[in-house]
């Protein structure tokens, strides 16, 4: 599906998304029109999806980040759907991501300090409907967070 080309210009599109297409297509060896032409190909595949903005939470005073997994009650047919409905509600929860195994979800959620944390845990977090079981791991430091793929 991906030729050499296509993947040079991934490649210089991951290490800087928000290259201009005359800036990208000189970094990838190829004429402004080729490279938006490849752009537009990649995009009408589904290969590219979004050109967006990476935020540092703890640049913005977040200092805390907790991951929480959770085990639904499944005796309710519309379990799945109602947590992530209320989930998605929580202004705080910055990832939802779905489970097959013992994990059904895991919400990551922000807070400024412990203090926030124990806020939305005790009023928006066990409130949520159809939990059976929750286990909180809190984050200590990201070792690797990379969008980038061996192109």
């Amino acid at each position: 599906m991906l030729d050499d080309t296509d993947r040079r210009l991934l490649r210089q599109l991951l290490a800087e998304p928000s290259l201009g297409t005359s800036d990208l297509a000189e970094r990838a060896g190829l004429t402004t029109a080729t490279c938006w032409r490849r752009l537009e190909k990649l995009q009408a595949a589904g290969v590219i999806t979004a050109r967006q903005a990476v935020i540092d939470w703890r640049a913005l005073g977040y200092a805390v980040e907790v991951s929480l997994r959770f085990t639904l009650d499944k005796t309710e047919p519309r379990a799945f759907d109602e947590f992530l409905e209320a989930a998605r509600q929580v202004p705080e929860v910055i990832g939802i991501e779905t489970f097959l195994g013992r994990v059904d979800v895991r919400l990551n959620v922000i807070a400024r300090d412990m203090a926030q944390y124990q806020e939305i845990y005790r009023r928006r977090i066990l409130t949520l409907p159809h939990i059976a079981d929750i286990e909180a791991l809190m984050l200590i430091a990201t070792i690797k967070d990379s969008a980038g793929l061996p192109l």
